[in-house]
């Protein structure tokens, strides 16, 4: 008996080990998706994204400006920078120009005043929703927000507390920390009681714009000093002094509005009431957990934090700017009321058209109809589509009128929340009646737009023109108007313009029909660097552009499939001579430059050559190579989201060519299993059956267990729910 007894107790005592010994071994996976995000990847080198916290398409971004000008910090941030100026409320991600950056401040120890403008980096920390440092004068900042309304939380090494604040501030578009540009031009500040500023500036940078603010502190200041102002000075900076309580922490909430500041103290009381600090970090965050949460994949922990990082970064823009009441600035400079209070600014539209926009499509449905809404209410105010939106305002910013194709594209996908009578008129509007950047009677004149008439990007204005002509046209067929169809369907060939058989690219050509010379296909362009005949790229990567739309005639002008194909080879086996980062030319594989969007469909035109497993190894080696999980893991700028679409897109094994069909061309998925969770409740399933290291090549793809025969899916078939088979293998042949 004793013996059993024994044998028992040894028995559970074993048990109770193994027990232990497995729960060790556990790996317990995260409830969200939003522990794999990393905000810091980007932040280092020309990924230009910040670590500071945002809500999905919001208004505010509180984070940190370790300096206020240069093309290295245009999100006000660098990763390898320690030096700070203070917190702003305002930026955007992964940009290639400064803008934003209101209301600046700085919480500083007066007993270490010397450190107030550095920190320990170590003690850095960023989160969804959250973002927390350690000064060197030991006052530790937290950071969180709601849609529109800023809270900081600062804790002081003492109960006498100081903060800098300084309305003068902004993320300017110079290469000088003395010019004068991006200044503001006018301001009012209003110090409304001992805990109360209230205000409102205009500042022309990027833009000409104004904002309007609340500031209210938690604990009154006790004494509150405007400082001297600097020479040029528009807006004041004062330093504010706090007896602070025993906890000695102050808060801060920073409401912002492009409205009013009545606006602004209305979106303050809305959305932040109180000052629970905590209570806003965990909605912030739980508004994330929903977007993140629609689409799941099984892969290792590094993939995971790229790819749900990318889908963070993609969820951060547009910015809904109206107020809480629908009100916003439009245009033109008036007071309006946006159709479900949804007024989207930050319209990277040259960038986002490509694939962030598809793919939001898909992610974020409920949302397309007030940014197409936005688009038509900007063309009534100013009189064309926008072309890229700051605060509402356009700053004109690249090439084409791309907001076009991405109307036909809502309008491929289903989507009705717009008047599409009203689309069409705008869409025409925008491509006859000639405004900033685009000279149609020029264009319509010749076929193309001259060299020696429009000073540079004269090939790139033509081959982008194409694809908006195209869109116009088959919008006006869906809508029945014959006449418009074949006048945009003439206008989007005039590409064929400007190919020279010789060289077999496009080239710059004068009013007599001469092409430019000497031609250098290899050397890139910009209007800001040296003007030329491209835009932030060469010849080469332009040649792709009409593919976008047109493969079959690209291909005729080659000579054939066989042609394409090797034109692709060249392509991409051509070496760079000086590749130069400031136009895009980085993250090279011969001429394809991943660095910048001209070259982000191009990857995919295998898929219509002889060789389309040749376009998937080079896929793989773009995710490999130029994607990483560090802060320095996103090579080029992330554009608004674009960046971060491609790889969400590729990584699924599909991406849209043409950005306007509601098409998207097969690949290779890059993980094993995924699931898109869509909001209208089905569920879209990828399996790549037998995927490996080895297996990362695609045999056949099947819909539903239907094989796809020309290496399509479209959007309605991935909102349909069901299940897309890869079926994978180590044959690249």
């Amino acid at each position: 008996m004793r013996f059993r007894l024994f044998a028992i107790l040894l028995l559970l005592l074993s048990s109770c080990k193994k027990e232990q010994s497995n729960q060790e071994n556990t790996i317990t996976e995260p409830t969200s998706n939003r522990e794999f995000v990393n905000p810091f990847i980007g932040t280092d080198g020309t990924g230009h994204t910040f670590p500071g916290p945002s809500m999905p398409f919001g208004m505010v971004q509180p984070g940190p400006d370790n300096k206020d000008y240069g093309w290295s910090h245009t999100s006000g941030y660098q990763y390898k920078d320690t030096l700070l100026l203070g917190f702003s409320q305002t930026r955007f991600s992964g940009t290639g120009i400064n803008e934003m950056g209101d209301v600046l401040l700085l919480p500083y120890s007066k007993a270490k005043k010397n450190l107030k403008n550095t920190y320990f980096k170590n003690t850095e920390k960023a989160e969804v929703g959250y973002y927390a440092l350690t000064k060197k004068d030991d006052v530790k900042v937290e950071l969180t927000c709601s849609e529109r309304v800023a809270i900081h939380k600062y804790t002081f090494p003492s109960k006498e507390a100081n903060v800098f604040i300084n309305l003068q501030h902004g993320l300017r578009f110079v290469f000088d920390e003395n010019s004068q540009k991006g200044l503001v031009l006018d301001s009012d500040v209003v110090i409304e009681n001992d805990s109360t500023i209230s205000g409102y500036a205009s500042t022309e940078n990027w833009v000409k714009r104004k904002y309007f603010y609340t500031i209210q502190f938690s604990e009154p200041f006790s004494k509150i000093e405007e400082l001297p102002k600097a020479k040029n000075d528009k807006a004041p900076k004062y330093d504010a002094l706090f007896m602070l309580k025993e906890d000695r922490v102050l808060k801060v909430k920073i409401a912002l509005s492009s409205v009013s500041v009545d606006g602004s103290k209305l979106n303050l009381q809305t959305e932040i009431p109180h000052w629970d600090f905590d209570k806003v970090k965990t909605e912030n965050q739980n508004a994330w957990d929903d977007y993140l949460n629609r689409i799941s994949i099984t892969a290792s922990k590094k993939q995971k934090e790229i790819f749900y990082t990318s889908l963070y970064h993609l969820f951060l823009q547009p910015s809904n700017i109206a107020d809480v009441d629908g009100k916003y600035r439009g245009a033109d400079d008036q007071i309006a009321t946006a159709p479900n209070n949804e007024y989207y600014s930050t319209l990277s539209i040259w960038d986002v058209y490509r694939a962030a926009f598809p793919l939001l499509q898909i992610l974020a449905p409920e949302k397309i109809d007030g940014m197409i809404n936005t688009m038509l209410l900007h063309h009534a105010a100013a009189g064309f589509l926008p072309i890229w939106t700051a605060w509402g305002q356009d700053n004109y910013c690249m090439i084409g009128n791309h907001a076009i194709p991405m109307i036909l594209s809502a309008y491929n996908n289903g989507f009705r929340g717009f008047d599409v009578h009203d689309a069409l008129q705008a869409m025409v509007e925008t491509s006859t009646e000639s405004h900033i950047n685009s000279d149609w009677k020029l264009y319509n004149k010749y076929g193309y737009y001259p060299f020696d008439k429009l000073d540079n990007e004269s090939v790139s204005r033509t081959l982008e023109s194409g694809f908006d002509d195209y869109a116009v046209a088959q919008m006006a067929k869906k809508l029945g108007d014959s006449s418009v169809y074949s006048t945009f369907s003439k206008r989007a060939n005039y590409y064929k313009n400007l190919f020279d058989p010789e060289t077999k690219l496009f080239r710059g050509k004068d009013t007599k029909g001469d092409f430019r010379t000497p031609f250098d296909p290899l050397t890139a362009t910009s209007p800001l660097n040296n003007p030329g005949d491209y835009t932030e790229a060469n010849a080469w990567q332009y040649f792709w552009t009409s593919a976008q739309y047109d493969v079959d005639g690209m291909i005729e002008l080659l000579g054939g499939t066989t042609e394409f194909t090797n034109h692709l080879n060249t392509f991409f086996t051509t070496e760079a001579l000086n590749p130069n980062k400031f136009l895009g030319q980085e993250a090279m594989i011969g001429q394809y430059a991943h660095g910048n969007e001209p070259s982000h469909h191009i990857l995919y035109l295998y898929a219509f050559s002889d060789t389309p497993k040749r376009g998937q190894d080079y896929i793989k080696r773009v995710i490999n190579e130029f994607h990483n999980n560090t802060p320095d893991g996103m090579i080029g700028n992330d554009d608004c989201g674009q960046m971060s679409a491609w790889y969400i897109l590729s990584t699924l094994g599909f991406y849209p060519v043409n950005a306007s069909n509601g098409e998207f061309i097969l690949g290779a998925p890059q993980v094993s299993e995924a699931t898109i969770h869509l909001t209208n409740g089905n569920k879209f399933n990828i399996n790549a059956e037998n995927f490996s290291e080895e297996n990362s090549f695609t045999d056949a793809f099947y819909l539903n267990k239907t094989k796809i025969k020309d290496s399509k899916i479209t959007y309605h078939q991935i909102t349909n729910g069901g299940e897309l088979k890869f079926k994978m293998t180590n044959n690249g042949e």
